[in-house]
This record gives structure tokens, sequence and C-alpha cells, in this order.
């Protein structure tokens, strides 16, 4: 539907001022039809932009909410592992040196690039794979740590859809300055620049006529 080179072009053709000629007045006409069709694109573009984003706002709604939610039964059991173990001996039990990846694939959603996950992203592991035994290092932990890694695992999965959604809302904003401009300002602009080139060029008309008259009235060239 356009992109932000067509948005521009069309301020940029308009902004010229139109100097009091007929073919001027014509490019005028021209100039003004394409705006509003411009107006109408604009229009379209931010309408569909707006529909989009309002489709992808209520997941993600319910995403932010489960990450609140995880957020505060994540928090409980880390306190309950400090209490009883400290900083230090939590610190090393948290320690793993594994490196969590996600494999990105570029999209474009009404001409935005973002990205997406290719697959979701899974950062749970068992106990095993934690390099710990129950009894060595107690109950808390490891549920803090099954608690947190659950956090980890939503907010790295909702991270390319926020930024997204970010992207599409800036766009939305953006269409909707680019309308208010083109409405508000090159619109009435032009029309009133035409309106005044048909006023000059109508006087010149009238003058002209009034000229012609006097010459062909007897003794009128004298």
């Amino acid at each position: 539907m356009g992109g932000a080179a067509t948005d521009a072009a069309i301020l940029v053709s308009a902004a010229a001022r139109l100097p009091a000629t007929r073919s001027a007045l014509v490019r005028g006409r021209q100039e003004l039809a394409r705006v509003e069709r411009g107006i109408g694109l604009v229009r379209r573009k931010r309408e569909a932009l707006v529909a989009e984003l309002f489709r992808r706002a209520r997941p993600a709604a319910e995403a932010r909410e489960a990450i609140a939610d995880q957020a505060a039964r994540a928090w409980p059991p880390l306190l309950l592992a400090l209490t009883a173990h400290g900083a230090d001996p939590l610190r090393t039990l948290s320690w793993t040196g594994r490196t969590v990846s996600a494999e990105l694939r570029p999209v474009r959603v009404w001409g935005i690039a973002a990205s997406e996950l290719a697959a979701p992203v899974s950062v749970r592991r068992t106990l095993d794979a934690r390099g710990v035994t129950a009894a060595g290092a107690g109950p808390a932990p490891l549920i803090a740590a099954e608690e947190f890694e659950r956090f980890a695992e939503l907010l790295l999965n909702v991270a390319a859809r926020e930024q997204l959604l970010r992207r599409l809302a800036e766009a939305v904003a953006q269409s909707s300055r680019l309308l208010r401009t083109l409405e508000t300002r090159i619109a009435p602009s032009l029309v009133a620049e035409i309106a005044g080139v048909r006023r000059t060029l109508d006087e010149r008309e009238r003058e002209e006529q009034h000229r012609l008259r006097r010459f062909q009235r007897p003794g009128g060239g004298d």
C-alpha cells in the first residue's frame, strides 16, 4: 500500500507554489487529485494497520498477563532459597554456563519488517540437566530455578511479537500524522492556491476583454 518513499513524494510534490498560469492551474488540479488519491491510500493503509494491531493486541495482552503471573510465582521461591542458603551458595547452584539460542526468520506485515521465532524457545531443564541433586540443593532452589526458567521462556517467546506490535503501533502513528498533514495542510493549501490562480486568470481575462472592447469602440484606440 505504498511506503515511506511514496508518502514523502506526495508531500514534496505538493509543496511547490503554483505560478499564475493556465499550465500551472492544470498542474495544480492534477496535483490535488493526486493528493486526494494519496489521502485515500494512507487512510486505507492506516485502517489496515489498526486492524492488524488490534488483532495482535489481545494475544500480546494475554502474554503480558502470563508473564506477570509467572513473575509473581517465581519470586517467592527465590526469596525462600536466599533465606535458606544465602546469596553466594545460591549463585553457585545457579551457574550453568549454558547458552540458550533462538532461530529468527524475517517477516513483513503491511510492509513493516520484523522477525519471528522459527520455533518456540525451550529453556526448562530436567533435574539431571541442571547438574544438581534434590538432596544436595534442597527444594527451594530447585523450585526457584524451575519457575524462573518458565519465566525466561515466556519472555523469550514473546519478545519477537512485542517487537512487531511496537512497530505496528509506530506505523499507525506515522500514518495518522501523514494523513493529518495531507488533510489539514497540503490539500487545503492546494485548494487555496488553485482558487488564487483561477481568480488571477479570471481577472486577467476580464481586463483583456475590457481592453478589447475599448479598442473595438470607435475612437477606442486613441
